[in-house]
């Protein structure tokens, strides 16, 4: 029996092999985030059991948990399923395009320059009545334009006769250090009652997500990861060093910048909407290739459903640990991203 099945999209101008053992476990993963989104739908301060909430999902449950679910839960579980899988696609991206398995958009800066926009809004638009003077949409709008500048500028910086990857990570390292020097230096200027929401935003938090701001996320996540899943084959061939890519034909530097600037929209708008959470593109990649190897074919999608399930359960975990009260995602998934980091360290020996 053969081992891989042909993936084919759009007749023969698109396609990939799918390792039949993969295309399983990505199934089992599916699985698993369809249970916990109905898991986490149902938990609350009103309880509403599983088989009802697939019926609110049918459109046969109650009027009663129609209205906790639509209205009050499914919309920040979708921003924690969108921005999870956007986070861990991103840092997959990043992991291939400077062929370093400790990058990820947080530790090459990408979030860092979302965090300095998006802080600046918070904390120098306050008026004297603890509001914002201009509406709360321009905090993602600020965000993605942060993160984009920064992707633009580590690329620029790092151009020599084409991108190396080491000197993009030398780089990114660079500017994560300045935007987190800047982000403290705003919070420490801004008045004292916005620092714990600037806190609050740059640790992570799904927190009254609304469906106006799913319905702008979906578009970047249902666009940019299928796009990145048609060029995986492309990402493919770069593992092997540039020069072989090149001798294979390859355009290396076309699509390495293609690659970073869709890593770098898919973690822009998850950071508009979601705040920063950490360490989501540095683990859901790691643990998707022990899962179903190293092809981009299967990786990016398992990367993806990783992500999400990685998301939804720490906004799960945030909800019920502490209640009443809330913490915000991005404590547990930083409780868990900060010791593997540093286990890759070790690992890495870096």
């Amino acid at each position: 029996m053969k081992r891989f099945m042909p993936i084919r999209i759009g007749g023969d101008r698109f396609s990939f092999l799918m390792d039949k053992k993969a295309a399983g476990v990505i199934g089992l993963l599916s699985l698993a985030v369809f249970a916990a989104v109905v898991i986490s739908v149902g938990v609350g301060e009103v309880y509403i059991a599983p088989l009802d909430v697939i019926k609110v999902f049918l459109g046969t449950g109650s009027p009663s948990d129609a209205l906790v679910v639509n209205t009050f839960r499914l919309p920040r579980i979708c921003i924690a399923f969108l921005s999870g899988a956007a986070l861990a696609v991103s840092g997959a991206l990043l992991q291939a395009v400077v062929r370093n398995p400790l990058a990820s958009p947080d530790i090459i800066g990408i979030t860092g320059g979302a965090s300095v926009a998006a802080v600046s809004v918070i904390t120098f638009f306050a008026d004297s009545t603890t509001s914002l003077s201009v509406s709360i949409h321009w905090v993602p709008a600020a965000a993605f334009l942060g993160a984009t500048v920064i992707a633009i500028l580590i690329y620029l910086f790092s151009w020599k006769d084409g991108v190396s990857p080491f000197r993009l990570v030398l780089i990114g390292i660079g500017f994560y250090t300045a935007t987190q020097a800047a982000v403290n230096l705003i919070i420490l200027l801004g008045p004292v009652f916005r620092a714990v929401e600037s806190k609050t935003w740059l640790t992570g938090s799904v927190y009254g997500s609304t469906w106006e701001q799913v319905l702008t996320l979906l578009p970047w996540v249902g666009i940019l990861i299928p796009l990145s899943i048609l060029l995986g084959r492309h990402v493919n061939v770069q593992q092997f060093g540039d020069s072989l890519a090149t001798g294979l034909g390859n355009p290396v530097q076309k699509h390495r910048m293609m690659l970073l600037f869709i890593s770098t929209g898919l973690a822009g708008s998850a950071i508009a909407f979601a705040g920063g959470i950490g360490f989501v593109g540095l683990i859901a990649p790691h643990a998707a290739r022990r899962l179903v190897g190293a092809s981009f074919g299967a990786l990016l999608p398992a990367s993806a459903l990783l992500g999400a399930l990685f998301v939804m359960l720490a906004d799960l975990a945030g909800r019920t640990v502490m209640a009443p009260t809330e913490i915000p995602a991005g404590v547990f998934t930083a409780v868990i991203g900060a010791p593997y980091f540093i286990y890759l360290l070790f690992r890495s020996r870096m």
